[in-house]
């Protein structure tokens, strides 16, 4: 398996010391939702689940393609024929999903804010990186498809598609992530209920 470059690295830092803030957040706040209106707390969880569950499948339906070729090819086909960054376009479905599913307003807001500050420089990085490394067939690839948001026209799927078992086996675990972290937001919800978490803010 290739070594994540300096880049990836980082993001995956910054992301996962966001994700601690944002637990901590969780752990510490009371959800007001819940105690003024328990049917708007409803809707927002599964929202929060709908869209956990898109991510899910479509970042496992990216980590299809991908696995084993991510330095090695330049991926244009499944998802990647309808945007360039597909697996981030699911990770912030994801992301704002895990947010609903606090059943809060506040949290998804924080999260989908910090997603479009931070993530298109990362794009733009690993763009460059890639129009230096595959050239032309990238710049061509560049005109030809949307950086973000997929545009389902553009899809296109070869019958037959050569995947190694092994790495994909590898992204299964980083593709349910948002899954795991649904699971850990209902036994916080819980500890509160069970009045062993502090509060030490209010949320809506």
């Amino acid at each position: 398996m290739a070594k994540k470059s300096k880049i990836e690295k980082m993001r995956i830092l910054i992301t996962r010391i966001f994700a601690v803030i944002v637990v901590l957040l969780v752990i510490f706040s009371e959800r007001l939702f819940e105690a003024i209106n328990p049917l708007v707390s409803s809707i927002l969880f599964f929202i929060g689940i709908a869209l956990v569950a898109v991510a899910s499948l479509g970042r496992l339906w990216c980590s299809l393609y991908i696995a084993g070729y991510k330095t090695q090819k330049l991926v244009m086909e499944g998802p990647y024929s309808m945007s360039r960054n597909p697996l981030y376009f699911f990770s912030f479905i994801g992301a704002v999903g895990v947010g609903f599913a606090t059943e809060t307003l506040t949290i998804p807001l924080i999260i989908a804010f910090a997603f479009i500050t931070y993530y298109p420089s990362v794009i733009r990085r690993e763009e460059s990186k890639l129009l230096a490394r595959h050239g032309e067939q990238f710049k061509s690839y560049l005109e030809s498809t949307p950086v973000f948001f997929p545009e389902i026209s553009k899809l296109k799927e070869p019958e037959e598609y050569k995947v190694n078992p092994i790495v994909f086996r590898n992204h299964i675990f980083s593709a349910l992530w948002f899954i795991w972290l649904v699971g850990i937001l209902e036994i916080l919800e819980e500890l509160h209920d069970l009045g062993f978490l502090p509060v030490f803010i209010k949320i809506y």
